[in-house]
């Protein structure tokens, strides 16, 4: 039983992480269409925040907050200078964001140097669960998570801007007659899923050591 339950737990982390990584790429993708290779590197980018927030004193937390800003920024510069231009050339943009991804992971290289990077959880130690002790952090983790999921749940089916999501993904032409800005729109949605990639990279910094995701 000891050995069942540390099993599903290790999964449902596991499974956390990528889901928050799969729901940021799925909202440029199922949005806009466009397959971002360098998706992975928004992960990478997060992580590292947290890793430099702590690096000059700052705690895990500030360093989470600043995760997924930290993200945001990257993605809505990628958007502006290079995605916007490539919405009608899904080839072109395969090629562009793989070209990014590899700038970053030598970009990143240059500025903190090879190797994994220490990053310390919050809290350290286990929590008894009555079937089995399993570490603290990873439970925060999964909570973190899928508190983060049923925010974006909530965002797109109950506010104006997921309405706005919902009506450009179905027809576009349609959502730009009735006077939805969808440029606007796709940059807005494009660096949203970049800081959903960005906190997953934070999150996942205290277990991955800060390695590269691309």
């Amino acid at each position: 039983m000891d050995f069942l339950i540390t099993t599903l737990l290790n999964a449902l982390t596991l499974i956390s992480i990528l889901m928050l990584v799969g729901l940021g790429l799925a909202i440029s993708f199922g949005l806009m269409n466009v397959t971002n290779l360098a998706h992975g590197e928004f992960v990478t980018v997060g992580a590292f925040a947290v890793y430099f927030v702590q690096s000059v004193g700052g705690s895990f937390w500030l360093g989470l907050a600043a995760a997924p800003v930290a993200g945001a920024v990257v993605g809505c510069i990628l958007e502006f200078a290079i995605i916007r231009h490539l919405y009608s050339r899904p080839v072109s943009t395969v090629l562009a964001t793989w070209g990014v991804s590899l700038i970053l992971q030598q970009g990143l290289e240059l500025i903190f140097g090879l190797g994994a990077k220490p990053v310390t959880p919050p809290i350290e130690g286990t929590l008894d669960l009555f079937f089995t002790v399993y570490p603290a952090y990873r439970l925060i983790l999964i909570g973190i998570a899928m508190l983060t999921l049923l925010g974006v749940i909530l965002l797109i089916s109950r506010t104006p801007f997921g309405l706005d999501i919902r009506t450009v993904i179905q027809n576009r032409e349609m959502a730009e007659g009735v006077g939805i800005n969808t440029r606007r729109t796709y940059a807005i949605a494009f660096t949203f899923g970049a800081a959903i990639a960005g906190l997953a990279g934070g999150l996942v910094a205290p277990l991955a050591c800060c390695r590269r995701w691309g």
